[in-house]
């Protein structure tokens, strides 16, 4: 749904008009025992949902299993000299994405992240012939992977140019694990070639994950409130949770797709066997973050400026340093090598990246490390991973995911088709799929759906 105007002004005054609920505050109301619609999940696409009811003035709750709103979207803002995103960073979109026009009317400020990236070669930087070979090769590999979407859906690996040579390795890492989170070889080629170009990145000073709490904040809420068990039907759903059972009209479910898997809340009747299979074509992708504070800009870079290596394994990462002009350096990780080395703890992990940095620029950065921490998405217990990517044969899931099931629709990354991996496909899928809700319970008429996005070729380089 594009937020026009006249939506906001609409949504402005539902939200003003009503009262937030709170199961994390001391004294908090109980638990309502019935809503127009239940959310389940305070990501980016259940405050986008609940946003959307309120603004229909429909009575909503939304119940988190964690103890804080934003799912994927979280800030640290206290390890470091300045907000640190552990999760989703960017944004994109700036000129139609309603969130970016939402955070400037909070009085958030609003970034746009450089483009390119530097490339290290051993212990120099890629000349300007050699940064045109590394060009050249992303742009077959993109191309092969087009092509082969118009015939089959495949692994993206299975089509690659053979004769990459010595940029193989660092094209894949780029265009797999460093954009999606999985290996070439476990994506989908249709996947990748429906992705929405994401080249503008637009970043929030105060931090993603605080940007969406803030959007949250006038939705009723109740937090560390797990969904254990929902009963659904055509007309009703009922959500069992620790706190109480709620009855509802219509229900939106923005739970990742691991979760879900995981049967971590059990349905009754149990999901449909093509939904079921959709979502287990949609599992999370690895991606992590490992945070450095490197003292007096030893590495000598920019601002926000990325540097990848060329490499001859999967054992490599990407590196976001000085982010916002401050000290800290995140070294990023994904895919299978990713997934390993995230199992193996923080410790690990920070390891792994002073040694990757030392062999970049040798021994002395690692007398420059002051502060360390890394994040490990995996064994996030309510979330279980980073972002969804589709498996061979399966980006035709995302579009059944949007399809109801009884009263209940899913929301969510997973289930948008060209947006998929971004807080931006989050929010879009919960507006979507709670005006779908709205439909289904009579509040919303002669109203047309939202148009889907375009499909645009995905970039040639990581905007994570």
């Amino acid at each position: 749904m594009t937020m026009t105007r006249r939506r906001f002004l609409s949504a402005s005054a539902a939200l003003a008009a009503t009262p937030a609920f709170s199961g994390a505050r001391a004294g908090a109301a109980p638990l309502p025992r019935e809503a127009d619609i239940v959310v389940i999940g305070a990501g980016a696409a259940g405050i986008a949902a609940a946003r959307r009811v309120m603004a229909a003035n429909r009575k909503v709750i939304v119940v988190e299993a964690a103890n804080q709103v934003g799912g994927r979207c979280q800030t640290d803002a206290s390890t470091f000299d300045l907000p640190f995103d552990r999760g989703a960073r960017w944004m994109y979109n700036p000129e139609t994405n309603p969130m970016i026009k939402l955070a400037r009317s909070a009085g958030f400020e609003i970034t746009t992240a450089p483009s390119g990236q530097k490339i290290r070669i051993g212990r120099r930087y890629a000349r300007a012939g050699e940064t045109e070979e590394m060009l050249a090769a992303l742009v077959r590999a993109n191309r092969a992977i087009d092509e082969a979407s118009r015939r089959l859906d495949v692994s993206c690996a299975s089509v690659l140019p053979k004769d990459l040579g010595d940029w193989a390795g660092a094209a894949e890492f780029v265009l797999g694990a460093g954009f999606s989170g999985k290996d070439l070889k476990d994506h989908s080629t249709g996947d990748k070639a429906r992705a929405q170009d994401r080249n503008t990145a637009i970043g929030c000073r105060q931090g993603l994950g605080t940007l969406v709490a803030r959007l949250g904040e006038p939705v009723p809420l109740a937090l560390s409130t797990p969904a254990n068990r929902i009963a659904w039907s055509n007309r009703e759903v009922f959500v069992e949770t620790p706190a109480g059972r709620i009855a509802a009209r219509a229900a939106v479910i923005t739970v990742s797709s691991n979760v879900l898997v995981a049967g971590n809340i059990r349905f009754a009747p149990e999901l449909p066997k093509r939904s079921l299979d959709a979502i287990s074509r949609l599992s999370l992708g690895s991606y992590d973050r490992i945070a450095l504070q490197l003292s007096g800009n030893p590495l000598g870079l920019a601002r926000d400026e990325v540097v990848i290596e060329q490499s001859s394994s999967t054992r490599t990462a990407l590196m976001h340093a000085n982010i916002g002009g401050s000290s800290l350096c995140t070294i990023d990780v994904g895919g299978a090598f990713g997934r390993d080395l995230s199992a193996q703890g923080e410790a690990a992990m920070v390891a792994f990246a002073r040694e990757w940095l030392m062999k970049l620029y040798g021994s002395d950065i690692a007398s420059a490390v002051k502060k360390s921490g890394a994040t490990r998405w995996n064994a996030a217990p309510f979330v279980l991973g980073a972002m969804s990517a589709a498996s061979s044969g399966g980006q035709s899931s995302r579009k059944v995911l949007s399809e109801p099931i009884g009263c209940m629709y899913l929301a969510g990354e997973a289930t948008h088709e060209t947006l998929w991996g971004t807080v931006d496909g989050a929010w879009e899928s919960g507006e979507r799929a709670a005006e779908a809700a709205l439909r289904r319970i009579g509040a919303l008429r002669d109203q047309e759906p939202a148009r889907p996005a375009k499909p645009r070729r995905a970039p040639a380089s990581p905007t994570n």
